[in-house]
Order: C-alpha cells, then sequence, then structure tokens
C-alpha cells in the first residue's frame, strides 16, 4: 500500500491527521505543515523528544521594558497557574486553533493590559477569529477568577500589573517553544503536559504547584 500522502512511497505508519497509512518521510515533512495532527499521535510526540526548540536571542522578546523574574513567577504561582490552564482550554474549545492564533491572542491581551498602565483600556481584540475566541474567553475567565477572589478575601488582591507580568511572560514562552510550522502547537503541547486539563463543567483547576526554571 502507497502512502496516502505522496502516493509514491510505501506506507509505513498509520496517521490519525489523515485517517490513514503515510510514509516515514511524509510524516517528517508534513506533520503541522499540512496535517492537523492530535496530540495524542504516538509520532508526534516522539518527535517533540527530538525537536530543538528555536534559538531566540532574550534581547529580541517585545516588551523588555517589563521584568519577570522567577522569584515573580513563584510569588504569583496561583494567577500564573490559572491563566496558562484558561489559556490551553479556550484553545481547546474551537477546532482549528494553532501556537500563532495563541500568539496573537497573548499579544493583543499584553497591548490591552499595558494601556491600563496609563488608566486608559483599550480593548485591542484580534481581527482574526480564532484568536479573538481565546482573547476573549481568557478575558471572561479572568474577570470571574478575580471577583471570586474578591468574594473569598474580601478585597481585589489582583493587580493588572501582575497580570500583565503573567501575560509577557506566557508571550515569551510560546515564542520560545513555537516550532515554526504552519499547523504548529508545540506551546499548546507545553502547557497540555505542565497545567491539568479544566473539568467539564468549565470551572478551572485549582492552582498546582510549578516549578520555574530559572
Amino acid at each position: 500500500m502507497n502512502c496516502v500522502i505522496c502516493g509514491i512511497r510505501r506506507a509505513r505508519r498509520h496517521c490519525p491527521g489523515v485517517r490513514g497509512d503515510i510514509c516515514s518521510i511524509c510524516c517528517g515533512t508534513e506533520r503541522e505543515v499540512t496535517v492537523d495532527c492530535p496530540f495524542e499521535c504516538e509520532y508526534l510526540q516522539e518527535a517533540r523528544l527530538r525537536e530543538k526548540p528555536p534559538v531566540l536571542d532574550p534581547a529580541t522578546f517585545p516588551h523588555q521594558d517589563i521584568r519577570v523574574t522567577e522569584t515573580f513567577l513563584r510569588d504569583h504561582e496561583p494567577l500564573l497557574t490559572f491563566l496558562a490552564a484558561t489559556l490551553l482550554h479556550a484553545a481547546f474549545q474551537v477546532p482549528g486553533v494553532i501556537d500563532n492564533d495563541v500568539r496573537e491572542a497573548l499579544d493583543a491581551l499584553v497591548r490591552t493590559y499595558r494601556t491600563l498602565e496609563s488608566g486608559l483600556y483599550y480593548d485591542s481584540r484580534p481581527s482574526n477569529p480564532l484568536a479573538a475566541h481565546v482573547y476573549v474567553e481568557l478575558q471572561k475567565n479572568l474577570q470571574a477568577f478575580r471577583e471570586r477572589v474578591t468574594q473569598e478575601t474580601g478585597m481585589n488582591t489582583i493587580r493588572d500589573s501582575e497580570i500583565l507580568g503573567i501575560l509577557v511572560f506566557l508571550q515569551r514562552m510560546e515564542m520560545q517553544e513555537n516550532n515554526g510550522r504552519r499547523k504548529g502547537k508545540a506551546f499548546l503541547d507545553v502547557l497540555r503536559h505542565n497545567f491539568p486539563p479544566r473539568d467539564e463543567g468549565g470551572e478551572a483547576p485549582p492552582a498546582a504547584p510549578l516549578l520555574v526554571q530559572g
């Protein structure tokens, strides 16, 4: 049987992305490029272990004036856990969301929260509908989270500057994990492995310890 992608080489493995058998060469070249690979694909996960993330100069990261230290992340671990899990949940709600959509949503969220530093509010919602969905869901759930914390503690303990810092961290993390493939979801895969999925009722998971490597 020949590969269902190239139609030339002999098929060597089953591809859940195309629901057919493909050759190993097409698996390597078309993975997350023309094929929408599901996370559970064993060949995708095997490739993740060998895949080298892009080498980026931290000096090229946007928003250089915002310092995100290991101490900051540890001090705001519950907020980091909540935002990362909510980001993942929002991306999973709509089929077809990839890392680049999440990147666009994070960029818009950072720009929106930057406007609050000047005492103004400007909604920088992306025009891309997939990125806009992630943006809106995170904003909605973040507002509910803040209200719950206020109700439980009797005061608003989450500052906009803290949210901004976490968003910038996630933005930089996405840039470091994005593999550059057209349908790449390497960053979402990292979130999937490091943060618990949300339950069927849509509630955010409880904050879990996260070790941030310096």
